[in-house]
């Protein structure tokens, strides 16, 4: 049966099982639109901004274990999409986008709303396509799920001219697929792994370091059940958080820029690493040549290779599925494996840097946003999924808010982009419906994508919105404060709206706190008493609080500012 481009669009969608499309309509897409009108299987979520629409397609992605989808027109609708996508690119997470262009003839011609998408978008995406004959339509996005999800997933954008969906042609949706070009890694080399292992029995001051990957990978539980066997210490990455449970004492927090004392210390002590899904980047390690100044062995287990030894130069590569690898190692520490007596010495080292207790806050009069990220996890018993934006509010809620489970934390940490959280959160509870979703954020941040309270009223999505007000671009004002003498350049956000008021322009429930006392109360009602609807809540908190533990750039990790050594 001969059907237009655009059905065979909506059927490759019914066969890869999607179930949610977000997306904003325009011209290129219009056929689309109309056969998504013409059936009920994949539903259409519509955004107010493309970007949102991206944001969300990734969180419903990171939150699941699903390829997320967005589709958006030509021209501003392609351009407005590239924050989304490198957010997504960055942070290593499956996703496809199909783009509207302009009819096929007018491509190069300047056409109303023409820009070139697959030049725009080339330097963050995984693999891109512009289909220039009907009949490569399926075979195409056949192909983009398959790139996006396998190896080291990533967003593929698919770019299809308007006459493209108004051609008709035979509809076959391959089974699967083989491509020459793009063969992933799955196995590890077992002489790799034996080696790894090796040092593992060796090793006398161990740490497992590990990131997104454990996430993605879905690896999350052979990782925690090779970290018990072997009773070494853990440490997650901001990707990682979840990977490993947080309550556990295995666990000394997540390292890095704004990592614990115990993590950093222990990373730079080490005398054998295990990196598992992370890259070793800027933020995690500090200036190299202070992390390369400790003789220590290094295993990198990673699905890409291009990440090992990109930073960090690394004594055993292993290049493979993390799951797969882990089950290897798993083998091969059932029998005859023991620790060495030192790591019992070594314990000891980590719980004396334990004690530093670099956590530790004073509340005040004023409200301590450390203190609403900590009531927001006795509240929601550590269960919500937690959607963050940029800045202070990010770290503080990856800080205090204990993650026992992956794909609860959802945050941009490689690209940082403000705007986040609103979508995300959307993406999370259409994944997950009936969770409690909470996005914790701040007054820069939630204005970046703030419109999407029309989408999520659309869709009575009932998120809890946690603004920590401080009046300032936070992050940028605690740089300027500790680095550049105080001179507030541009940090301070005058003429912020009401934010309650707006929330019930919204038609939703806003909630103004400005007192330690009132904190728990009003997160008590949003979660109960508005458990069905989105609540705003507006904490104005201490204008001065700042991050701590900080490594400042081009420190080492063990030169880290401490809140007690101000």
């Amino acid at each position: 049966m001969m059907i237009s481009g655009a059905e065979i669009v909506i059927r490759c969608l019914q066969e890869e099982k999607v179930e949610y499309v977000f997306g904003y309509p325009g011209g290129s897409v219009l056929h689309i639109y109309d056969a998504f009108f013409k059936q009920e299987q994949v539903q259409h979520i519509l955004v107010r901004h493309e970007q949102a629409a991206v944001h969300a397609a990734d969180a419903y992605s990171r939150s699941s274990k699903k390829v997320g989808v967005a589709l958006v027109t030509s021209g501003p609708g392609v351009t407005n999409t590239v924050t989304g996508i490198a957010t997504a690119y960055m942070d290593s997470v499956p996703m496809v986008v199909i783009t509207g262009q302009v009819p096929t003839a007018y491509i190069g011609q300047d056409a109303f709303q023409e820009c070139d998408t697959v030049g725009i978008t080339r330097p963050c995406v995984k693999h891109n396509f512009l289909v220039k004959d009907v009949k490569d339509l399926a075979i195409t996005l056949k192909k983009a799920f398959h790139i996006a999800a396998t190896g080291r997933p990533g967003p593929v954008v698919v770019d299809i001219p308007k006459d493209i969906t108004a051609q008709m042609c035979e509809f076959e949706y391959p089974k699967t697929i083989q491509m020459r070009s793009y063969n992933p890694v799955v196995k590890g080399h077992l002489g790799q792994i034996r080696k790894a292992v090796q040092l593992l029995q060796d090793a006398k001051r161990p740490i497992l370091y590990t990131g997104g990957g454990i996430i993605l990978s879905n690896a999350a539980e052979k990782l925690t059940q090779l970290a018990h066997r072997l009773g070494f210490p853990v440490t997650n990455t901001l990707m990682g958080l979840g990977g490993f449970p947080a309550t556990d004492r295995q666990f000394v927090g997540m390292l890095g820029m704004h990592g614990t004392y115990e993590a950093n210390m222990a990373m730079q002590y080490a005398d054998v690493i295990i990196a598992i899904g992370a890259r070793f980047d800027d933020r995690v390690i500090g200036n190299p040549e202070h992390f390369g100044e400790q003789p220590r062995k290094i295993v990198h287990i990673d699905v890409d290779p291009s990440s090992i030894s990109k930073r960090v130069r690394v004594d055993v590569p292993i290049v493979g599925n993390i799951p797969e690898v882990l089950d290897e190692m798993l083998r091969l520490t059932e029998a005859d494996f023991k620790v060495q007596p030192a790591v019992a010495e070594w314990w000891k080292q980590i719980e004396e840097w334990r004690g530093r207790q670099c956590l530790n806050y004073r509340q005040g009069e004023r409200i301590m946003p450390q203190f609403v990220v900590e009531k927001l996890y006795e509240v929601t018993g550590g269960n919500a999924f937690v959607t963050s934006d940029v800045g202070q509010h990010q770290m503080f809620a990856a800080q205090y808010y204990k993650f026992d489970q992956p794909r609860r934390w959802i945050n941009s940490g490689g690209l940082g982009t403000m705007g986040v959280g609103l979508p995300y959160a959307m993406g999370v509870l259409f994944a997950n419906p009936g969770a409690q979703v909470a996005c914790v954020t701040g007054e820069g941040s939630i204005q970046m994508c703030i419109q999407e309270l029309s989408t999520a009223r659309q869709f009575n999505l009932p998120i809890k919105i946690i603004n920590l007000n401080n009046g300032y671009l936070g992050m940028v004002r605690q740089w300027q404060e500790m680095f550049y003498n105080n001179r507030y350049s541009e940090s301070y956000v005058t003429s912020l709206p009401d934010f309650v008021k707006l929330a019930e322009a919204y038609g939703h429930v806003g909630i103004r706190i400005e007192k330690p006392e009132d904190v728990v109360p009003a997160l008590e009602k949003a979660f109960t008493e508005h458990k069905d609807d989105l609540v705003f809540m507006d904490f104005i908190i201490d204008p001065t609080a700042n991050v701590f533990p900080m490594v400042a750039a081009g420190k080492g990790l063990t030169e880290m500012i401490l809140a007690e050594d101000l």
